[in-house]
């Protein structure tokens, strides 16, 4: 649970309203792919002052917001932080507190293997270690790795970004190294911060219904919710022998190493979970098979606060921390926006009455972002524009407008309203 000084401010008794900037950066790509930069395909890099301008505006006291890190580190060795300097600025100008995503998908373009590289861990060691020397003074709060396991399932088992791994090889080679980053991470941000470090480990929902009893899939079903744990269980020393998926990791990790995850533990301060209700809850269908991913996906179940419910109190349980909701949103009408933030943010009122500790609420997005299909496309970006924000993105001559949407208004209602609730 959290003890030291500066986590308090999670602990003053508000549901802290937060918001977050879609970051996702893949810069490689192969023939047929484009690279991927949200911020790019958003123009959040002209439009920061503005876009946390905008976050403040509707009430918001927390920003998710993450680092560019191919940018940040264009060549091995070499560090350019005149981007992200101005960019911090402009976001503390505003009075907003950063939960800052080192790693939110993606690495540089130097780095062979990305994820996989055996070097990976030392790398993103040195990053994090020269991000808190920079900035530590006035950002304290991190994830070290923003969903780990859509990390591990997107780049080491469906095989959809670099490098390109498949199968279950694939996903413990990477899930182990990520575990190694992660460990190291957050050592090297609390040895230069010391105690003032919070640290928001984010992962993402995942949920089975339907057939996932029957024979053919019972299996896979129960590895899949054993899956979505595995980053967070070995950063948090829980696996050993008699761990599920002990046997699945095979050779990606020793023995040895187990014992050194054990004795290198790294905790949550608070224990952030990414939520959809349409997405994260995927369906099994007796006789039929899907691969999953977006190459071949299961149909999704939309569960609704019940799904959201079941996520909170079962990552709380799992980890006995604090939690918060970190992403959720719903992909639609404004309508339907605002009728699922006031539903998760009702739940998240009741759930605080009843005693489990939900510190934060954060909407993903700001405004809206492009869908991950556009790197596997030629249509422009507006083909791939996902309507998810409390701000549209309008193409003008002049570039993208952030035009704010009624979901806007109702977001700004709910956050004075939850300043001014104390528990």
């Amino acid at each position: 649970m959290t003890t030291n000084p500066q986590q308090r401010w999670f602990q003053d008794g508000r549901l802290h309203m937060g918001l977050g900037i879609e970051d996702t950066f893949v810069p490689q790509h192969r023939p047929g792919e484009r690279a991927i930069d949200e911020y790019e395909l958003t123009e959040h890099y002209e439009r920061f002052a503005e876009d946390f301008a905008l976050a403040s505006d509707v009430g918001a006291t927390v920003l998710r917001w993450g680092v560019p890190w191919y940018r940040v580190s264009p060549e091995k060795g070499a560090w350019d932080w005149s981007w992200t300097d101005r960019a911090v600025d402009a976001m503390l100008s505003q009075g907003l507190r950063p939960i800052v995503d080192l790693v939110h998908y993606g690495t540089p373009l130097w780095l062979d293997e990305q994820f996989a590289n055996p070097e990976y861990p030392q790398h993103i060691e040195d990053y994090a270690r020269r991000f808190a020397e920079r900035y530590g003074d006035r950002i304290t709060d991190y994830t070290p790795v923003n969903e780990p396991v859509i990390h591990a399932l997107f780049c080491g088992e469906y095989g959809y970004w670099p490098p390109y791994l498949e199968g279950a090889g694939g996903f413990a080679r990477i899930a182990v190294n990520l575990a190694r980053g992660f460990v190291r991470t957050q050592r090297a941000i609390a040895g230069v911060i010391g105690d003032r470090a919070t640290f928001v480990h984010v992962e993402a929902a995942m949920d089975f219904v339907g057939d996932d009893t029957a024979p053919e899939h019972h299996a896979e079903a129960e590895r899949l919710r054993h899956q979505v744990h595995l980053v967070e269980d070995l950063v948090t020393g829980r696996v050993d022998d008699t761990h599920p998926l002990r046997d699945r990791l095979g050779t990606a990790v020793s023995e040895v190493e187990l014992d050194w995850f054990r004795e290198h533990a790294v905790q949550p301060d608070i224990m952030g979970v990414n939520y959809y209700p349409r997405h994260s809850t995927e369906l099994f269908e007796a006789g039929v098979s899907h691969r999953g991913g977006f190459a071949d996906p299961r149909p999704s179940v939309d569960r609704g606060a019940d799904g959201l419910r079941a996520a909170l109190e079962g990552f709380a349980a799992r980890y006995r921390a604090p939690v918060m909701v970190t992403e959720t949103c719903i992909t639609g009408t404004v309508e339907e926006r605002i009728s699922w933030l006031e539903e998760s943010t009702e739940l998240v009122a009741r759930m605080r009455d009843e005693g489990t500790e939900v510190v934060g609420y954060v909407w993903w997005p700001l405004f809206d972002m492009y869908e991950w299909t556009w790197r596997h496309s030629r249509e422009p970006r507006e083909a791939h524009l996902l309507t998810m924000g409390l701000y549209a993105l309008t193409e003008t001559p002049e570039g993208l407008l952030r035009e704010p949407t009624p979901a806007a208004d109702r977001y700004r209602q709910i956050a004075r309203r939850a300043a001014s609730i104390h528990h």
